[in-house]
């Protein structure tokens, strides 16, 4: 009988422990907002102007191209001063709704570009033509963290 009270009592204060962990959880002060895909861009000295030429035409086509086609939110582009003469001096910021909403569409993205841009060959060449005036240092994904509560 001792031990039934004991065991009842156990059990009671284990489901007290794990519901009040849950309550817990659910009121974070904050919440996942969207994701963004980050590439860290140094342009090579002298090849400003030739760079934000093609950020300016064919790079901002493509990004409204895939903002109206609802694939992406925003993007943006970001200067800054490099530190060192390895370090980048540009970001190149694009705006998701979420990584799945991202991934799922990489293939609508993908034919876009074979729409705005051309063919494999043509955008390997375009790659190719802008190591000369930039180089990529790096990339992240990143996600935006909301100070706030997420609605219900």
């Amino acid at each position: 009988m001792k031990f039934r009270r004991t065991l009842i009592g156990s059990l009671v204060l284990l489901v007290l422990i794990v519901g009040i962990s849950v309550f817990a959880q659910v009121n974070r002060p904050y919440h996942n907002g969207s994701v963004w895909s980050i590439a860290f861009i140094r342009m090579k000295p002298g090849m400003e102007t030739a760079y934000m030429n093609y950020l300016a035409g064919q790079w901002k086509a493509n990004q409204e191209a895939l903002k109206k086609e609802g694939l992406i939110l925003s993007y943006k582009v970001i200067g800054a001063e490099g530190h060192s003469p390895a370090d980048w001096n540009l970001m190149l910021m694009t705006e998701y709704k979420d990584l799945a909403t991202m991934e799922a569409n990489e293939d609508k993205g993908d034919a876009l570009a074979q729409k705005m841009i051309g063919n494999d060959e043509k955008q390997m060449q375009g790659y190719k033509d802008r190591s000369e005036i930039r180089e990529v240092m790096g990339d992240r994904l990143a996600r935006e963290i909301v100070l706030e509560p997420k609605g219900r």
